[in-house]
């Protein structure tokens, strides 16, 4: 995609994001509007339940079905509720321009609540994925599973979900990189008029497309899923290097500039480190376990 992009820029000058984008919504009726950032996640968890649900078809599978209707209904709630406070926390609050999303005192309204406004984009990857940690450990001590092989079928499933949401950010303008001139840079109308890498493309190709296909193929086409923790441990581990990678290329936060001009890294990878230890951690403990039994789903599920 990017040399295409830089095939159009050669011919016509800068890329001008406007003439990449969708426009915020899919279709509006009424009151009622779809947009694309909320088609990616509704997309996302569909599918996330549709694979795990044909995952655990094959054998050695660590649960039944009724426990995968639990885990989407408890990680859902999980990632929307982890991921918007997670962006309060982080990623808000730290200037006049970008006040916390708890709440907004502004406007006709006495007060809106705009951390309920998951439509408006603003979600943190770090907050989510503690959102969907928390869940999943609940589902697993309620229903005495294996949180470690568990969170493997979990985990194959989720970076569908960061390549979706990412594309999303580059449809609404947001999230924009760097000042670059490389052949690809776009101009980004909510930014300025300097072309920028588009590094939500960066994170979609990265922390999305390439891990979706790395831990699909292990799945499948391995034994992996016989080792627990292998597969949570990979996908730990390639988010966190992923992220900390596109780090790099994206423009910090208006009101996190100082911060990572004074600490030498962004906010994004101070907090992306404890990923990369923690997926290092569970992904040698995962190859330095004897290999569980093999069995029916039924049989690993009781």
């Amino acid at each position: 995609m990017l040399s295409l992009l830089a095939a159009s820029a050669d011919a016509a000058g800068p890329l001008m994001w406007s003439d990449y984008s969708l426009g915020p919504s899919l279709f509006k009726i009424g009151w009622f509007e779809l947009r694309y950032y909320s088609l990616a996640y509704l997309i996302g968890v569909i599918f996330s339940y549709w694979h795990v649900s044909k995952m655990i078809k094959q054998p050695g599978a660590p649960m039944a079905q009724r426990h995968v209707d639990d885990l989407f209904f408890y990680c859902t709630l999980g990632v929307i509720i982890g991921g918007r406070l997670g962006y309060a926390a982080f990623y808000t609050g730290g200037a006049s321009d970008n006040p916390s999303v708890f709440l907004d005192f502004s406007g006709d309204s006495f007060l809106k609540w705009k951390l309920l406004e998951v439509w408006e984009g603003g979600m943190a990857f770090h907050g989510g994925l503690i959102g969907v940690v928390v869940a999943a450990a609940f589902v697993c001590w309620r229903a005495n599973l294996s949180y470690l092989r568990v969170g493997d079928y979990i985990a194959v499933t989720v970076p569908m979900g960061m390549l979706l949401g990412r594309l999303a950010n580059f449809n609404n303008g947001e999230l924009w990189g760097r000042v670059t001139d490389v052949p690809w840079a776009m101009v980004f109308a909510k930014a300025d008029e300097f072309p920028r890498h588009p590094s939500q493309l960066y994170q979609a190709g990265l922390e999305g497309l390439a891990l979706l296909i790395i831990l699909t193929f292990m799945f499948w086409k391995t034994r992996a899923r016989y080792r627990p923790g292998l597969l949570m441990g990979v996908f730990i581990l390639g988010m966190g290097l992923a992220r900390f990678t596109n780090e790099f290329f994206r423009e910090p936060d208006s009101h996190l500039s100082d911060f990572a001009v004074q600490t030498g890294l962004s906010m994004g990878q101070w907090l992306t480190i404890p990923l990369i230890v923690i997926g290092l951690i569970v992904t040698f403990y995962a190859l330095t376990r004897r290999p569980v039994g093999t069995g029916s789903a039924k049989t690993q599920a009781a």
